[in-house]
């Protein structure tokens, strides 16, 4: 038997188990499960055997639902099958996973547990797509964490070709499926002996085959179907037995031991908790800890949720507990309670001394579990009335679920915990993970990595939690106490707080600006150099931007910080690690030539030499906080709602925050001014032809030309010049090109793209800090012009005078799909209804608050809604089924009105409409007159009327 020690992610431990034990792979990508479907068609791809000696057949289908039919297919043409999914994706599979089960086929579906699109689409992780599929007939199987997606993994496939009974093996999305653990796995040779052969044969003698032919998959009428349905009872008795032999076979081979149900915590505990999922080794760690300061406290880890045995779980339960508090990850609107409570309640009904049992919420879409809500709930349990259907994680100021949290409640972590705030596309996310794997296979430390994103794809925030130590590592939770925190961007620091969750005393933290130790002094906020100075913080900084540009690496500084990381913490000797990062830049820039190879190995030596120690002051310590100039031009919501969002504190606001059916306002986006470019735009007037290519390719609308009377330019900053239009349809106005700095994401499409003249272009890269006050003046100033396009819209240069009504969106910078939108609002913008497909194009669309689409003066503009990705073509024929349906009711109380001889002056506008009502031109101008007329004739018969 081999074993061996490999750093990977939860999907990528459940891929290596189903790949072993599959014939077939049918796949469709979903996020945060695609990873899996991709590595088995890598591995297929590069010839890798199974434990039967042969590659899995691996098909991607056009859908989730094309997948799991496939999957079916595969089953009864004799084939161990098996796919992935997560969310809407498991949803679309319910159909065929009632036929897998209902006809004992033994597929396994790993899915990633991920949040159901209720008010809003979320891609990340929580229970409530596995919780619909519990009448299925499946069995459901829970891993919480990386070790056991790799360990639970193998007992799902070895239990469902006994069982013949299909399985769906879950972990929770992005907290397991993307969590990097240095894990334990074993290799094929093993699986192999542990399969149940004499099965297999069983389950492909049974396949469908013209040699031995039989009908299955029949209509039944009411005389029989009930009965049949009966049938394979005698199955599911026997799954529970069945997982359990196969975890105590498992155990042979590896140090750890699983049971259906497993207890942790006092022999004599009074309160417990039972949950499932990834939040169960946070619970199991708090309540170690709490058992040793002298708690009677424990928990219940549920390995095997269906088919639910009440027999295992009551042996599991100590008999002096007295009360329990059942944690679920789902929300189940209407129920008496969520799932999991609801069969705890059921296995002791009717018991003698049955303990009191209350039930809770907690971490849907990835929502942070951490001890201190952990200690919440044993606290809740403690009180002479415990609060039952409550949440934790969240203030509840509507209903009032919520539990207090003891934010002053820690568990000691033995660990070496590292925060690093990056910039979506800067590479830090894909150097946080090469360190990871350095330390993890070059080193006997276990290592963990954890990744946050915000919604503005390539060009958002990035914060990696890494974690390295000793022992096995239980924290499935954010850092908040570094030792170690590294801004990978000089702009956070006035906007986030990044030295949150820095250590009491002697952390460390790495800055990446192009300021001097002087300029320090003025550059950092008050409030960061207080805390420098109270938690006596060693601080560094270095210029990997410059290092990175003088080396031809551009904006590519992840080598540069990484090699700086080493050298600070020598977590590992840095020599060892330079050699380590070295041998990995080989390996990963090869294809790319010797140049880029050249180029990364030289950056990891200047990042180790050209770190600057910062002096921190004494003195820093009791500067007052910098005063807070409020935007009072921010609309109130902005300011309460979208700023706190946007600063990444959305954690503290409120249920009352939100509106129940998850609306949020147009435009929100004109507000984030996030200044994220390194370089911005500035317009040459004297090279400027006037072609508006710039603002027709710029994916943000942050770049636009404008008009101005002279009278309009009395008021203009000192700056602000303009040049005489060379069309003669505009000859009566003055023209600029002018760019929105703090909106601009530097990707020079618009440099690019200009022609310039005689070879000279019209704009000119420049960095941010030496335009940004001038040109953010001349920006403001530019809104406030009246809009005005005499060119007309028949022409992309008449059309760029139109205002966008889609603006600075999240999307990449470079974006080629957001210019066509942006046109399209010009366009068409207020008179737009956009049905949206979930995508790209619903993150950097309608992700909150981020809302890019915007309302002209007329306070008209696109409405915009997403559905699913799934049924978009749908979702949008309905929805013009509903606007043509209102356009007819119109017509047809028009039509009516006049056949009752209704007022001259309105049947002429109503006569009007209806003969031009497919004229959409036409019918915008009659609105305005027509709502006008019946507001006065309503004056007119009842004195005064609200419009």
């Amino acid at each position: 038997m081999k074993k061996k020690m490999i750093t990977m992610d939860g999907n990528t431990a459940a891929a290596y188990v189903a790949y072993a034990f599959s014939d077939v792979a049918t796949i469709y990508p979903i996020t945060p499960s695609s990873p899996m479907g991709e590595l088995a068609d890598q591995w297929a791809a590069e010839g890798r055997k199974n434990i039967y000696g042969q590659k899995v057949k691996v098909s991607e289908l056009q859908s989730e639902a094309g997948a799991s039919g496939a999957t079916h297919g595969a089953l009864q043409g004799g084939a161990l099958a098996t796919t992935f999914t997560a969310s809407q994706g498991l949803l679309l599979m319910i159909p065929n996973m009632n036929k897998i089960s209902g006809e004992l086929l033994p597929g396994v579906f790993h899915v990633a547990a991920r949040s159901v699109a209720t008010h809003a689409l979320s891609i990340f992780g929580d229970h409530s797509d596995v919780m619909h599929t519990r009448a299925t007939g499946f069995a459901l199987l829970a891993s919480s964490s990386v070790q056991e997606a790799h360990d639970l993994a193998i007992i799902a496939h070895l239990s469902a070709v006994k069982a013949r009974i299909p399985f769906l093996h879950f972990f929770d999305g992005f907290r397991t499926s993307h969590e990097i653990q240095k894990i334990e796995v074993l290799d094929y040779g093993t699986f192999a002996r542990m399969i149940d052969m004499e099965a297999v044969h069983k389950f492909k003698e049974n396949a469908l085959n013209p040699e031995r032919p039989i009908t299955r998959g029949t209509a039944q009428n009411p005389d029989i179907f009930f009965q049949n349905r009966e049938a394979a009872n005698k199955y599911y008795e026997k799954v529970p037995y069945i997982v359990e032999q196969n975890m105590a076979e498992l155990s042979k081979y590896i140090d750890r031991k699983y049971h259906l149900f497993d207890y942790f915590g006092a022999e004599d505990a009074e309160r417990i908790i039972i949950a499932m999922g990834s939040g169960t080794e946070t619970m199991e760690k708090t309540v170690n800890y709490l058992v040793e300061q002298g708690e009677k406290v424990g928990l219940i880890k549920v390995r095997l949720y269906r088919p639910f045995s009440v027999e295992h779980l009551l042996r599991a339960i100590p008999s002096s507990v007295k009360r329990i508090a059942v944690l679920d990850r789902t929300k189940e609107p209407g129920s008496a309670g969520e799932p999991l409570y609801k069969d705890i309640k059921f296995a002791f009904y009717g018991k003698e001394d049955a303990p009191l049992i209350v039930g809770g919420r907690f971490g849907l879409s990835s929502k942070e579990f951490d001890p201190t809500m952990v200690k919440s709930v044993f606290d809740n349990l403690k009180s002479k009335s415990p609060k039952d259907h409550f949440t934790i994680g969240i203030v509840d100021d509507v209903t009032f679920t919520s539990l207090d949290i003891d934010s002053s409640f820690h568990v000691p972590d033995g660990a070496t915990k590292c925060k690093f705030w990056g910039f979506g596309s800067d590479g830090t996310v894909g150097a946080s993970k090469n360190t990871i794997k350095i330390i993890g296979d070059h080193t006997d430390m276990y290592a963990q990595g954890y990744f946050v994103y915000d919604s503005k794809k390539s060009g958002g925030v990035t914060i990696s939690h890494l974690r390295f130590g000793e022992n096995p590592i239980k924290s499935p939770y954010l850092i908040k106490e570094a030792d170690f925190i590294a801004c990978h961007k000089s702009s956070y620091i006035d906007k986030y707080d990044v030295l949150e969750g820095m250590k009491d005393e002697g952390g460390i933290f790495l800055l990446n600006s192009n300021w001097t130790p002087e300029e320090m002094e003025e550059e950092l906020p008050n409030s960061m150099k207080r805390t420098l100075a109270q938690k006596k913080v060693k601080f560094y900084n270095i210029d990997a931007l410059k290092i990175a540009e003088d080396l031809g690496l551009g904006e590519r500084i992840n080598t540069v910080m990484q090699s700086a990381f080493f050298k600070l913490t020598n977590i590992i000797p840095y020599e060892d690690a330079k050699k380590y990062m070295k041998e990995a830049v080989k390996k990963t820039y090869a294809k790319r030539g010797e140049d880029v190879v050249r180029m990364n190995i030289e950056a990891i030596d200047r990042g180790g030499e050209k770190i600057v120690e910062i002096p921190v002051s004494p003195k820093w310590i009791n500067l007052p906080d910098t005063a807070n100039v409020k935007d009072e031009k921010k609309p109130e919501y902005v300011k309460e709602v979208a700023d706190v969002i946007n600063n990444l504190k959305g954690d503290t606001l409120p249920v009352s925050s939100f509106a129940p059916d998850g609306t949020f306002p147009n435009g929100l986006t004109r507000y984030e001014k996030r200044g994220v470019a390194v370089k911005v735009p500035v317009w040459n007037a004297e090279n400027c032809i006037q072609c508006n290519e710039c603002s027709l390719v710029c994916p943000h609308a942050a770049i636009r030309p404008y008009l101005a009377t002279d009278d309009e330019l009395k008021n203009a900053p000192d700056k602000f010049n303009t040049i005489k239009p060379m069309n003669k349809l505009i000859a009566d106005y003055n023209f600029r090109i002018q760019v929105s700095p703090l909106d601009c994401t530097g990707c020079e499409n618009c440099v690019d793209v200009c022609p310039g003249k005689k070879g000279n272009k019209a704009l000119e890269m420049v960095p941010l800090e030496d335009v940004v006050d001038v040109e953010s003046a001349n920006w403001d100033f530019a809104e406030t012009l009246p809009d005005k396009n005499p060119m007309g819209d028949k022409n992309f240069s008449g059309a760029m005078f139109e205002r966008p009504l889609f603006e600075f969106s999240g999307a990449c910078a470079g974006c080629g799909e957001t210019p066509y939108i942006k046109l399209a609002t010009q366009l068409y913008g207020d008179r737009m209804i956009i049905a949206n497909a979930t995508g790209c194009s619903s993150i950097y669309g309608g992700t909150a608050p981020s809302t890019p689409y915007v309302m002209n003066k007329e306070g008209k503009g696109p409405a915009w809604a997403n559905s699913l990705f799934e049924d978009n073509a749908e979702y949008g024929y309905g929805i013009a089924l509903a606007v043509k349906n209102t356009r007819e009711t119109i017509r047809e109380l028009m039509n009516e009105s006049l056949s009752l001889g209704i007022d001259e002056e309105l049947k002429l506008v109503f006569k009007e409409w209806i003969e031009k009502m497919e004229d959409v031109s036409a019918t915008s101008e009659l609105d305005v007159n027509l709502r006008q007329l019946l507001i006065r004739k309503v004056q007119e018969t009842k004195g005064t009327v609200k419009e």
